[in-house]
Parts: structure tokens; C-alpha cells; sequence
């Protein structure tokens, strides 16, 4: 006849533990919550280089920069493309970037047509911020 001993008996019940805490884990469920800001500025571009494209705008006493990549897409006013070309020092845009901490990258500039007014009513530049927050809920049990 085998004889038990204390220490086998704790180690069967840790054991144990170690299984029952596998399978509560296994059953659990994951909610995941991601929130994203897309957000547009308007303004006039005050310097395009490779790296950078900085943009003036009336309701900020300094000019704001934004990153761009090879998926940064340039279109008109109507959503047409346009070569990068029109983006330069001058040009009226609406930037829409991504934000990443203090990082804003471009990923969309609607390049205007330049429009010459003397009229104070014009309205000043403006920035639009739109949240969208996906839950995702997903389950292991069968």
C-alpha cells in the first residue's frame, strides 16, 4: 500500500489550483475598447518640405505641423485627386490627421482654390474632432 504524505497532498491541490485557473481563464471573456480621433484643421500652408507640412490657420497664433507618409492622399475640393504639386506655400487646405501622443500625421489634405476676399465675414479657420470608439467582445467558451 502507497502512503500519502502532506507533501504530495499539497502538491496534487496546487496542481489542481493550476487547472481550475487555466479553465477560468479559458472561459473568460475579452472586451477590447479602441478609441480613435480623426480630425480636420483648416488653414493656409505656410512651408511643405519632405518631412513636414505646416499650416497656419487664424484661430492659432502659431503654426501647427503635421507629418505625411506615401499614404497621405491630396484631393480637391470635390474629393479628386491632385499631385502633391498643389500643396505649397499659400495654399488654402483642410488637413485631417491621426494623432499618436503629441505625433499628428496627415492623411488626407483637401487643398482649396484660392479665393481672394476683403470681406470680414469670411469665416475663420475651424477644427473639427470626430471620436469613434469600437468595442469588440469576444468569447472562448463553446
Amino acid at each position: 500500500m502507497k502512503k500519502t504524505t502532506h507533501k504530495t497532498i499539497r502538491f496534487r491541490a496546487a496542481l489542481l489550483g493550476v487547472f481550475l485557473a487555466a479553465a477560468g481563464v479559458a472561459s473568460a471573456q475579452t472586451t477590447t475598447v479602441t478609441t480613435t480621433s480623426a480630425t480636420s484643421s483648416d488653414g493656409t500652408v505656410s512651408d511643405f518640405n519632405p518631412n513636414v507640412i505646416t499650416v497656419r490657420s487664424t484661430t492659432s497664433a502659431t503654426p501647427v505641423s503635421y507629418s505625411y507618409s506615401k499614404t497621405t492622399t491630396y484631393v480637391d475640393e470635390n474629393g479628386n485627386p491632385v499631385s502633391v504639386e498643389t500643396v505649397h506655400s499659400g495654399a488654402p487646405v483642410t488637413v485631417y490627421y491621426t494623432r499618436d501622443g503629441d505625433q499628428m500625421t496627415a492623411t488626407r489634405v483637401v487643398v482649396h482654390k484660392t479665393v481672394t476676399s476683403t470681406d470680414d465675414s469670411v469665416p475663420a479657420a475651424t477644427t473639427v474632432t470626430k471620436k469613434t470608439t469600437t468595442t469588440t467582445t469576444s468569447s472562448d467558451n463553446p
